[in-house]
């Protein structure tokens, strides 16, 4: 299984709604294992920066299994990753807004939003990210 288009537009639609509900504005992305770009939105006024960061936060999510939020510890200075910042180009970012997607054990894809905090940005990403697992639970149950 992996994100298709209407559900990942499902998962854009549902981070930004959850954005908004916070007063913020976002950009939100959706990527496939291999990171590439599945769908987008970028909530009216959202900071142009966010879009590609978005973007890079999900390619990160994919790319390394975990959530970026997870990473700031082990990228900060005498970290296990200091200097993962150089690695895929400049495209890796640890800081929250990038969570994973899982199914059957693998990264099959991930959800990216940029444009709040950190850790709301997680949160918001959190929601997208929710609708895949109930998809991916009906087709378990």
């Amino acid at each position: 299984m992996r994100p298709t288009l209407e559900l990942a537009e499902q998962m854009t639609q549902a981070a930004c709604a959850a954005a908004a509900g916070a007063g913020c504005l976002v950009s939100a992305a959706v990527v496939d294992a291999g990171g590439h770009l599945v769908a987008f939105r970028r909530m009216d006024g959202a900071e142009f920066a966010g879009a590609t960061i978005a973007v890079d936060k999900a390619y990160t999510a994919a790319g390394n299994r975990i959530a970026t939020l997870d990473l700031r510890e082990q990228v900060a200075p005498g970290g296990d990753l200091a200097g993962y910042y150089a690695a895929s180009g400049g495209r890796f970012i640890a800081f929250g807004g990038g969570v994973p997607l899982w199914y059957d054990g693998l990264v099959v894809g991930a959800v990216g939003v940029s444009g709040a905090s950190g850790e709301q940005d997680h949160a918001f990403a959190g929601t997208g990210a929710a609708l895949w697992e109930e998809a991916a639970g009906e087709l378990d149950g």
